[in-house]
């Protein structure tokens, strides 16, 4: 799917709600960005933590729904560990999602987040299973 589809089809949830587009995907690894602005803040004025664990998931899941997609799977989040390690509070962000193990079954991903000089926000691991589609 190409960067342009995947935007497309994303305008109208979630992802599109946060500001949230893809810049980067490929087997494997998928990037993408995400304002910090009012849609994204929490009441303080820092990026929220719910956002990121937005971005973290999207970017895993979108990443084995592609691998999964291939074969006639389905791909579903099952868990997501995210830290958060710096504050921010405008600009933007961009979620670096890479796959570390890609079974039958379950993939894992590692999701770290960064600011425009590369400084870590936040950090994630992201459990999908891989089902097989029901009619």
């Amino acid at each position: 799917m190409s960067l342009n589809d995947a935007n497309n089809l994303s305008s109208s949830t979630l992802l599109g709600a946060l500001g949230i587009e893809f810049t980067h995907i490929a087997e494997g690894h998928i990037e993408a960005t995400m304002p910090v602005d009012h849609r994204t803040q929490q009441p303080y004025g820092l990026l929220h933590g719910g956002a990121s664990a937005a971005l973290a998931e999207t970017l895993g899941s979108y990443g084995s729904h592609l691998i999964a997609s291939e074969k006639g799977g389905i791909a579903v989040g099952v868990e997501l560990n995210i830290n958060h390690v710096k504050s921010k509070r405008s600009g933007m962000v961009t979620g670096i999602a890479k796959i570390l193990h890609q079974g039958r079954s379950i993939h894992i991903w590692n999701i770290d987040i960064v600011d425009e000089e590369k400084n870590l926000i936040a950090s994630s691991r992201l459990t999908v299973m891989v089902k097989e589609k029901k009619a």
